[in-house]
């Protein structure tokens, strides 16, 4: 497999119950490397933007004011596959289908607050990345 860069999100429901560390330290024991990672207050208008893609469905409203209701941790994960990777370390978007020591199935409180987001392809995840982060910040 190649190495890969992805896009996580540490989402406030996560960060509220200081989580940060909790859910860093599976990416890493899954051998994903954070090689960029900043705590930051999204606004919602940066909220929706990020979130654009999904304008048109009942969720987005609620998804947007949720992601800029606290502070978030963005980073850069990169490792083997990291895109596939990230995606089985978080588990199932709904907790109740993840998998046992998946991020979601431990610390997810429901299917709107699962506590993290991650890319769901290399493409996606060029775009998120260059969302949030600057050549300069990406340091592997």
């Amino acid at each position: 497999m190649a190495i890969e860069r992805t896009l996580s999100i540490i989402k406030p429901d996560a960060t509220r119950r200081n989580l940060t560390g909790k859910i860093a330290a599976k990416f890493e024991e899954a051998g994903l490397r954070i090689v960029a990672q900043k705590r930051i207050l999204l606004t919602r208008a940066q909220a929706e933007k990020f979130y654009e893609v999904h304008a048109a469905r009942p969720f987005f409203g609620e998804l947007t004011d949720f992601m800029a209701s606290g502070p978030v941790v963005v980073q850069v994960l990169e490792g083997e596959g990291a895109v596939l990777k990230n995606r089985e370390v978080m588990g199932a978007t709904n907790p109740k289908d993840a998998a046992p020591g998946t991020i979601r199935a431990e610390f997810a409180e429901s299917v709107g607050e699962n506590s993290v987001h991650g890319s769901d392809a290399p493409e996606t995840a060029a775009q998120e990345i260059a969302f949030f982060f600057s050549g300069l910040e990406l340091v592997g």
